[in-house]
């Protein structure tokens, strides 16, 4: 049977497909702006016939009906990052959180720690070979698709295909659902002082050496930092994730590519998300590969580029270097993600520049003020970023050199990049716990 013809005998319903999940099951989830809206609703109404299937994820967007109140018994998601929509959840006990490194999170399926029944993802529409392209998702999604006993996917007529190891064939499609539908836009940038954001991007790019090959994390700090590259000369991208934002700069002539040290001429990532603008660019683009997550976010190969700059934001910092990024105190808020895959691969690389960056203090809803520099991370925090990894801390009040350097030493340093408002205070802690 030729794959056409295949494939017409395998197109459903959603609501068909979904029967193929049954009690018990463990169903992987695509995330980010991947996630298969038809297929994942259908799950949601087909719920109340069945018990006790755990839906594994990374991080993922838009409504998240199916780890509401009601799907107790039914679904239960377990989820390696902590993403807004599934917050409260995790928060309340009615989803499970496991911590991993992104760069090992699809070995849990690969190496059978977490067996799959089903997975759920989303793919483009067939070439005049028969091969789909994961699209925008590809890096956390590849892997855990090839381990399931069973894939349901949608086939987007709107989801660009994106090259690199990111195709997978009709053949191993055992459910498809056509549907023709955006996917969805979403800004990089958080809400923050826009300011201080300006301040943080233009001291983190007097960082960055022409050459280099950079990591973009999540937020409106490493997006900011891309509009201040104008006039460095041939930078190149090695990222989980990228947006927008590098557009522009390719079309500058600043973002070639040319001196990476691995993947020469292309942009390298896992997955991105942005506007519309983006996924046009990214369709049938010979510049943008997209792997699996455990080769992008792989510290060794990170290392293998030189001048690997590597940015990446915290909740907290202590007078120690220690970084939280993943919760507040106990109260579970995000993850790790790829941050310690990237600081520790930009460290090992030649050159190589691994920046943490957060603004000096948080501003709460009641109008009070606490320094993100702090003398111990909140009873509880996680550690995300040891004191041993981190190099390069960044407020907008200026860089902290961290490497190599004592505790009297460090503590110093991130005294004068907090706030003006806490620095007595913090020294006065300092010199109580003698660190000065």
């Amino acid at each position: 049977m030729d794959w056409t013809s295949l494939y017409k005998s395998r197109v459903a319903t959603p609501q068909d497909a979904v029967r193929a999940i049954q009690s018990g099951n463990r169903v992987f989830l695509t995330g980010n702006v991947s996630v298969p809206q038809t297929v994942l609703a259908a799950l949601v109404e087909h719920a109340p016939n069945l018990t006790d299937v755990e839906i594994v994820q990374v991080l993922t967007i838009g409504a998240a009906d199916y780890v509401g109140p009601a799907m107790e018994g039914h679904l239960r998601v377990n989820t390696m990052f902590i993403s807004h929509n599934i917050r409260k959840a995790v928060q309340e006990g009615r989803a499970d959180f496991t911590p991993v490194l992104l760069s090992e999170f699809p070995l849990l399926f690969k190496r059978g720690i977490l067996p799959l029944d089903v997975a759920l993802v989303q793919v483009s529409p067939p070439d005049e070979h028969g091969f789909c392209s994961l699209g925008v998702e590809v890096g956390p999604t590849k892997t855990p698709a090839e381990n399931a006993k069973v894939i349901i996917a949608e086939v987007n007529e709107q989801m660009p295909r994106t090259l690199g190891d990111s195709f997978i064939h009709v053949s191993r499609l055992n459910h498809i659902v056509p549907v023709d539908y955006k996917i969805p836009e979403l800004a990089m940038a958080e809400d923050g002082d826009a300011e201080i954001v300006e301040k943080i991007a233009g001291h983190i790019a007097e960082l960055i050496p022409d050459g280099a090959t950079m990591q973009l994390g999540i937020g409106a700090i490493p997006d900011a930092v891309l509009k201040y590259l104008y006039d460095k000369r041939d930078l190149g991208i090695h990222t989980e994730l990228f947006s927008d934002g590098v557009i522009d700069l390719v079309n500058a002539g600043v973002l070639t590519n040319a001196r990476k040290t691995l993947h020469p001429g292309k942009i390298v990532a896992g997955f991105l998300m942005g506007s519309q603008r983006l996924y046009d660019w990214v369709d049938d683009n010979p510049m943008i590969e997209l792997h699996r997550t455990e080769y992008v976010n792989d510290p060794f190969i990170i290392a293998q580029n030189e001048r690997m700059v590597a940015i990446n934001s915290a909740i907290e910092v202590d007078l120690t270097g220690q970084v939280c990024a993943d919760s507040i105190g106990p109260k579970l808020y995000s993850g790790v993600g790829g941050q310690l895959d990237f600081i520790y691969g930009a460290s090992r690389a030649k050159d190589g520049v691994p920046i943490i960056a957060l603004p000096s203090t948080v501003t709460f809803k009641d109008g009070s003020v606490m320094s993100k520099i702090v003398l111990m991370l909140k009873h509880g925090a996680g550690v995300v970023t040891s004191r041993n990894h981190v190099r390069f801390v960044v407020t907008e009040f200026g860089v902290a050199e961290l490497y190599g350097k004592t505790i009297r030493e460090r503590a110093q340093a991130l005294i004068n990049i907090a706030h003006p408002d806490f620095r007595e205070e913090l020294t006065r802690q300092a010199r109580e716990f003698h660190y000065l």
